[in-house]
């Protein structure tokens, strides 16, 4: 489809969101920031010169919108075959396939993220509850508007870490660049833009919330290898006993109800469920870390 030449950067970057329609959201922003804040770098350091007169220039030197969008596609394509981890070929069986999620690196990185997250959590919800409370309590003094700007940069600056933080653990893409704050304004015409922003209340809503979310996963991550662990090591723990490598064990009478758990033949099958529920899981943590990164980047990436 024969386009004409974008005459404003506005246009340009217009045109270059629809020749990426159906990418990435993550993709986009970055190409969105990078094509803008390259074009008016040069429409700042051409002043004598109209905007249509620079994007005729730059269309042979930048590329125009469609040329951009290819080469973001070619570029990401390679970026994400040399960031993906090499699978070894998938098992034919279903026992085969179960047990391959310890083969994944990202089940691993998934439920540390998902320890992480209490303190992560805890660092977010205080800072956006001191953040909004100050700036509610300065709002009328003449400070008030500049501690508030302070404090949404700020948190832009934390979801933009926090979306590595995800990309890095769950490779799911996410922005490497913030979204571009448009063309240089009034500071009032920054706040009003701010303040309209539904990225600006989405991501103060995703640092709130993750203190609850940090707590369900960290209670999970815990709980579950706690559990399996012992259940794991039980085995071993009950034949030092028996043999009396634990010498410490003759002196604690232990009643273990039903009564035939404590038998040798209760052993391999207390094993067998530590396994299976470590299994169960490590399956489950890749999951959360998949349906949290869709999550993320709901709250922290610009869209259209």
């Amino acid at each position: 489809m024969n386009r004409s030449a974008p005459r404003s950067i506005d246009q340009y970057l217009r045109q270059l969101r629809e020749e990426l329609a159906g990418e990435d959201p993550a993709l986009i922003q970055d190409a969105l920031y990078d094509a803008e804040e390259y074009l008016r770098a040069e429409v700042a350091a051409h002043p004598e010169k109209s905007e249509a007169d620079i994007l005729e220039i730059i269309a042979s030197t930048y590329g125009a919108p469609d040329e951009v969008a290819a080469a973001y596609r070619e570029t990401e394509t390679k970026v994400r075959a040399a960031m993906t981890t090499p699978l070894a070929k998938a098992p034919e069986s279903a026992a085969g396939r179960f047990f391959s999620v310890y083969s994944d690196p990202r089940a691993y990185t998934a439920l540390f993220f998902m320890i992480l997250s209490l303190a992560t959590g805890i660092i977010y919800f205080t800072f956006t509850v001191v953040g909004l409370s100050m700036s509610a309590g300065l709002a009328v003094l003449i400070v008030g508007v500049p501690f508030f700007l302070l404090f949404i940069g700020i948190a832009r600056v934390i979801s933009l870490a926090e979306g590595r933080l995800i990309e890095a653990m769950t490779g799911v893409r996410m922005p490497r660049r913030p979204p571009h704050p448009g063309a240089p304004a009034g500071f009032w015409s920054r706040v009003a833009a701010m303040l309209t922003d539904r990225r600006t209340w989405s991501t103060l809503l995703y640092l709130v919330l993750m203190l609850p979310l940090g707590i369900a996963y960290f209670v999970i991550a815990v709980v579950g290898l706690t559990v399996s662990m012992s259940l794991i090591f039980a085995p071993l723990v009950g034949l030092a006993g028996r043999l009396g490598i634990l010498f410490a064990v003759d002196h604690v009478h232990m009643h273990v109800s039903p009564e035939w758990l404590d038998t040798v033949w209760a052993l391999p099958l207390l094993f067998a469920a530590g396994v299976l529920l470590l299994t169960l899981l490590m399956h489950l943590s890749r999951a959360i870390g998949r349906l949290h990164a869709a999550y993320a980047k709901a709250l922290l990436v610009t869209r259209g």
